[in-house]
Order: C-alpha cells, then structure tokens, then sequence
C-alpha cells in the first residue's frame, strides 16, 4: 500500500494557495502528503483534454507535483461519471455538472460524459496511473425502495441501460490497462456489493471494471465493510480514507428524515473522529495485498477542512502497515527430514526415535 494521498476536490477555492495546481501541490506536500488525487471537471487546475492529447502537458504536471514531493495517485471523474446516467428527476441539479453547450439535453450531457471518461482514459495512461475514480451515475436510484411495488422489469432494464453505457468506457480503461474503480456511493445505482456485481455481470466481469473502497459510505449503510473487503479484494483498485458515525435514535436512522448533515443518524467525520475501525481496514487491505493508494477524502460536518488535511496525513501514515517477511516464531523453527516427519506422525512403521 501507498500513502498518504490527497483528495483535492474539497479543497479548491478562490483563494491561494488552493486556486491553482502548483499551490495545491505546495500546501499539500507541507503536510506530508506524497500523492494528490486529482479532479478533472476544473480546467485551472488539471485540463483533462490537454493531458489525454499531450505528453509534455502531462510531463509537466508531474514536473509540478514532483517539486513538492508529490505524485498522482489517480484522476477523478465523479463529476463526469455522475452524468453518464441521470435520471430526470435530477436533470435540473446535475445540469450545473455540465457545461452551458450541453446543459438541457439529457442525450447531448451523457454524450458529453462519455467523452470525458475516454479522455480521462488516455490521460491515465500518458500519466502512467494504474486506477482511476468514479461515479456511476443513476437511472434507477429513485425506486430504491420498492414502495410502490416496483415492475419485476424496471430495475433490470436500468441496469441494461446503465452497462450499454458504460461498456464503451470500460472498454477504453481495459485497452489501456487502467482500473476504472466506481466510488460505491449512495446517489449512485453502484452503492454496495450487490448492486456492483449485477453491473459487472452485465459487461461480463471485465478485469479492469473495479471498485473504489470507502467505508463510510458502507458503515452508513449498516454494511459489513471490513466482510465487504473479504468478498471483493480481488477489485478493490482504490481506497478512500474517511471516517463516518451512525448512532440511530427514536426520530431517525439510515434514511435520516431529511434533516441537515450535523442531525443526520449518520454523520461523515474526518478520520479517527467517528466510527470506522480504520485498524482493521487497513489490516485486511495489506493481507490481500492491496498496492494502490490510501487517499484521504475530507467531509466533516464539524471539523473544518484545514484541520482535517493537517491531521489526516499522519493519520494515514500511523495506520500503514509494512507487511512482515518473516514469521514470529521462525526463530523457533527446527527442520525436519522425511523420516522424522513420518515418525512424528506415527507413520515409519519403528518405535525407535531416529
């Protein structure tokens, strides 16, 4: 495993040093971070059609992020991904997504969408990225409570409809070995296990259709997220550090009744603030081997920003663990021969010790 990274998303604003890549990149390396996960909606900060058309564009970026310490640990198209798939219920909020050419054309946003996930393919790839993080958008998430009784027909052909137009992207992620890895997030019609293997399923299990590991997404959804580890290891591509706390009480639990975040049942908190047993994450990722990055992601409904960059960085690192090349009691280990063995296990066929 690698870390720590930075999600930057949250972070960029108006003011220096958070208005350009350079400021970031220095703000951030202060703060011992070694990677920075980056958006690719904000052209001032990382022109996403540059780097997919140009190397010495992406050598450049580099070039910025190295003199701070830093590399990408991966691209991040949530923002595009979100408007692959929108239902019409959401048309008017995730226009603001998109640029004023394609807002109030449903087909010309997801056309528009399509084509910033292939560039961010060929981005990657130039910038030598090995994952890539995103959202899957969502046709069927406002019938996610069968009330009423949903047609049998209705979920399978949004998810029909979601993996027609998803297939060309991932196609475009596997022709140049990057993992696409989708944030399972509520909002999203990828949310949890479930949900991501009927997707896959749909394209075929294809090797570089991945996961984007979260758990606080799954502790607010009363999952098991470190079983989830156990289950999908084998696609989790990426890993985003945030913290979450869940305490339902007699006026609300997981839906949360709609009051504001710091009323919510479930609250997000910077990591170490909530609930998540971050030892026991980590401690399954590196038994599995996972070798992608451990980015932290702030959201906190009471800690601000700045304090939750400054403290995450240790946080990560307290938390990675460098996996042991020896076992804890090779010290004791005394070989044995064949006969030996076979005499331990009452199988030589002689009473007499060799």
């Amino acid at each position: 495993m690698k870390g720590p990274g930075l999600f930057v998303a949250q972070f960029i604003g108006a003011q220096a040093p958070f208005n350009t890549l350079s400021g970031l990149a220095r703000w951030a390396g202060g703060l011992g971070y070694r990677a920075l996960q980056l958006p690719t909606h904000l052209d001032h900060i990382f022109n996403l059609a540059q780097a997919a058309s140009s190397q010495d564009y992406c050598d450049a970026v580099r070039g910025t992020l190295a003199e701070h310490g830093l590399v990408i640990s991966e691209l991040s198209t949530h923002i595009q991904g979100q408007c692959v798939a929108v239902h019409p219920a959401y048309d008017l909020l995730f226009n603001r997504f998109a640029p004023l050419s394609v807002r109030d054309c449903a087909s010309s946003r997801t056309q528009w969408a399509v084509t910033q996930l292939g560039l961010a393919a060929q981005a990657s790839a130039r910038l030598g990225l090995k994952a890539h993080a995103t959202f899957s958008g969502a046709l069927a998430w406002p019938y996610l409570y069968p009330w009423p009784p949903r047609d049998n027909g209705l979920i399978d052909l949004a998810f029909s409809e979601l993996a027609t137009r998803w297939q060309p992207i991932v196609t475009a992620f596997e022709e140049v070995g990057v993992d696409l890895c989708f944030e399972l997030h509520p909002g999203e019609d990828l949310h949890d296990g479930t949900s991501f293997e009927r997707f896959a399923g749909l394209l075929g299990n294809p090797p570089r259709c991945a996961i984007l590991y979260d758990p606080s997404h799954m502790l607010l959804q009363q999952m098991d997220y470190l079983s989830f580890i156990d289950l999908y290891h084998d696609q989790i591509g990426a890993f985003h550090v945030k913290d979450a706390e869940f305490h339902p009480t007699g006026r609300q639990g997981v839906y949360g009744g709609f009051a504001d975040w710091r009323d919510r049942a479930g609250r997000f908190r910077s990591p170490g603030d909530g609930q998540i047993d971050f030892n026991g994450v980590f401690s399954r990722l590196a038994q599995y081997g996972y070798e992608g990055w451990a980015v932290l992601e702030w959201e906190c409904c009471l800690k601000s920003a700045t304090q939750g960059a400054r403290e995450g960085a240790s946080f990560i690192q307290r938390h990675m663990i460098e996996m042991t090349q020896q076992s804890f009691d090779d010290f004791a280990a005394s070989p044995l021969s064949t006969q030996e063995r076979q005499h331990c296990l009452g199988l030589s066929g002689t009473d007499n010790i060799p």
